[in-house]
């Protein structure tokens, strides 16, 4: 079998299942180990037969919805590559715009200091080993409550050369516990309703941890409990920065002007210009 009539057969199959038609191509760059440009020069190449095997059954495996990255391994994140797998989310694009956020509200309101930086529920370490390589001034730590999914994120921070501190535990109680006080919080908490996440693709719900997506009936549980610790571990003047749902901005927005009256708060629309992120200034 050629490569082109690999993927041609690919995106038929897929189509077929309803998964996207181009995920073979990222499943052949992996098999051969080349990029776009290499897989277009190779197109009329013949694959061996180990080669034609595994990316037989990868992508039949994905067209019953198991996610390429788990697969693969891997996911590109802010240009770097984080190990992924079943303990952990896959990083997703939005993110980076959430980091990205961060990272210029740091500079305006702190300049080059030194800030003490938490990203609450890690999976695989994207949010906090990227702000970690992103700006040497922060001494970040992070927090899940998984220890299987710490792992995974210790194993990318040591791969990928960061200086973050790991903590097992639920939300911000290691820090309540401690006393130790922050300048920054940023979370990408679960936030799917409960009725919604059951409706959700194959790919996601069967494969994906729940514990990293479903955040209540309402999707909102995990804010509220962050309104009650917050005030106990953020400085007088602080940064937190929260991704969430379609939707759910307003809900959020209310919950951080009730909790820090003098906060300057605002929601965030990505790239695709859906509601996504919310900051709030002390």
């Amino acid at each position: 079998m050629r490569v082109y009539e690999a993927l041609k057969w690919a995106s038929s199959f897929l189509r077929e299942k309803g998964r996207e038609e181009n995920a073979g191509d990222m499943l052949l760059l992996h098999i051969l180990q080349t990029n776009r440009t290499g897989l277009l020069m190779r197109m009329r190449d013949e694959l061996t037969i180990e080669q034609a095997a595994a990316f037989r059954e990868m992508v039949e495996r994905h067209g019953e919805g198991v996610p390429i990255q788990y697969m693969t391994g891997y996911e590109i994140f802010y240009g770097r590559t984080f190990h992924v797998n079943g303990e952990v989310l896959i990083p997703r694009p939005e993110t980076e715009e959430l980091i990205l956020g961060v990272l210029e509200r740091i500079s305006h309101k702190f300049g080059s200091q030194a800030l003490e930086v938490a990203d609450i529920g890690t999976g695989s370490g994207a949010i906090a080993i990227t702000l970690a390589l992103e700006n040497e001034n922060l001494s970040v730590s992070t927090v899940d409550i998984a220890q299987e999914s710490i792992e995974v994120a210790k194993e990318n921070a040591q791969r990928l050369g960061a200086r973050v501190a790991f903590y097992h535990g639920d939300l911000l109680q290691p820090f309540i516990e401690s006393g130790k006080k922050l300048d920054i919080v940023v979370s990408n908490p679960p936030y799917i309703p409960y009725e919604e996440w059951e409706g959700l693709s194959p790919v996601v719900k069967e494969h994906e941890p729940v514990r990293a997506l479903v955040g209540g009936e309402d999707g909102l549980d995990f804010y509220r409990r962050f309104m009650i610790e917050l005030p106990q571990v953020l400085k007088e003047k602080a940064i937190v920065a929260f991704e969430y749902g379609a939707g759910q901005g307003e809900a959020i927005k209310a919950m951080l002007e009730e909790t820090f009256p003098h906060a300057a708060v605002e929601i965030v629309f990505d790239i695709n210009g859906k509601d996504r992120m919310v900051f709030a200034q002390m």
